[in-house]
C-alpha cells in the first residue's frame, strides 16, 4: 500500500467540521512527528489494559471500538472513519479500557502522547478541537446505548445505516447517494445486540420495502427520509455545525 502521500491533513479536516483552526494551528498539527503503520483487517490498534504511549489517527480504512465480556462475547461500541482520532481519550487516561481494531485494511499515524499534549498546551484552538472531538464521541456513545437498549431491531439496523452514511457523506468519503458498509452480518449483529440471522432478515426486509439497495458492500437509499423515520434518526447527536448541508442532501436519491 502506497503511504508516501499520507499526512495528518485528514485529521485537520475532521477537526474543522466542528471547530475552526488557524493556519498556524494547522501547521502545528501537520508538523507533529508520527509513525505510519499499515494494518490488516482485525489488527489491533489499541488493546484493553494497555498503558497508552501514543495517540493514533486513522488515515485510511475503517476501524471499530469493542469490548469483550468475561466469556468472550463481543460488543462493538463505535465505528471510526478516516481522519478521526481513535483514542483521543487516552491522551489523559492511564490505561485503555477497551479495544480498537481495524474493520478493513488501512493506515494509521502513531503520534507520541507527549508531542500531542505539548501542541494542545501551546495552541488553545487545537485543545478545543480535540476536546470537542472526544465530546462528540461521548454523544455518539450515548446514542448507541439508546439504540441497543430501547429501539426495536429494525430501527437499530436502520439507525446504524443512517449514522454511517451521514458521517461518510460529511467527511466526503462517499459518492452521491451511496455509502460503503464493509461490515459482515456478524459484525452488524455485534454492533446492535442482535443475531446474524436476525440482521440478515432485517436487511432483506429493508431492501424489499424500498428503503435500501445493496450492491456488494455498497448501499444506496431510494427513500432517505423514510429510512430516517424507521430509524428514529436525528443528526443532532453528531453535532455537525451546518444543519442539513450538501453532504446530507447527497444522500437523497431522485
Amino acid at each position: 500500500m502506497e503511504t508516501a502521500h499520507l499526512s495528518l491533513a485528514s485529521l485537520i479536516r475532521n477537526l474543522e467540521v466542528r471547530s475552526p483552526l488557524s493556519e498556524e494551528d494547522c501547521q502545528a498539527i501537520l508538523h507533529l512527528p508520527y509513525k505510519i503503520r499499515v494494518l490488516e483487517p482485525a489488527s489491533y490498534i489499541v488493546g484493553e489494559g494497555d498503558p497508552p504511549q501514543r495517540s493514533c489517527v486513522l488515515l485510511t480504512g475503517l476501524a471499530y471500538r469493542q469490548k469483550l465480556t468475561g466469556d468472550g462475547a463481543r460488543q462493538i461500541v463505535a465505528l471510526h472513519l478516516p481522519g478521526e482520532g481513535v483514542d483521543f481519550q487516552n491522551l489523559l487516561l492511564g490505561v485503555s479500557d477497551h479495544n480498537v481494531q481495524m474493520l478493513t485494511q488501512g493506515v494509521i499515524a502513531e503520534i507520541s502522547r507527549s508531542a500531542f499534549l505539548e501542541v494542545m498546551a501551546e495552541r488553545p484552538a487545537v485543545m478545543r478541537a480535540i476536546m470537542l472531538s472526544t465530546l462528540v464521541d461521548a454523544s455518539i456513545s450515548r446514542e448507541w446505548v439508546l439504540n441497543v437498549g430501547r429501539r426495536c431491531a429494525r430501527s437499530r439496523i436502520s439507525h446504524l445505516l443512517c449514522e454511517f452514511a451521514s458521517r461518510q457523506q460529511q467527511a466526503g468519503l462517499a459518492e452521491k447517494g451511496c455509502s460503503e458498509l464493509p461490515m459482515t452480518q456478524e459484525q452488524l449483529a455485534d454492533a446492535t445486540g442482535l443475531t446474524p440471522v436476525h440482521v440478515n432478515r432485517i436487511l432483506k426486509s429493508l431492501e424489499r420495502d424500498g428503503l435500501i439497495l445493496r450492491s456488494r458492500r455498497t448501499l444506496s437509499f431510494p427513500d432517505w427520509y423514510r429510512l430516517q423515520e424507521v430509524a428514529d434518526f436525528n443528526r443532532r447527536y453528531l453535532h455537525f455545525t451546518d444543519g442539513m448541508d450538501q453532504s446530507e442532501r447527497a444522500l437523497l436519491v431522485a
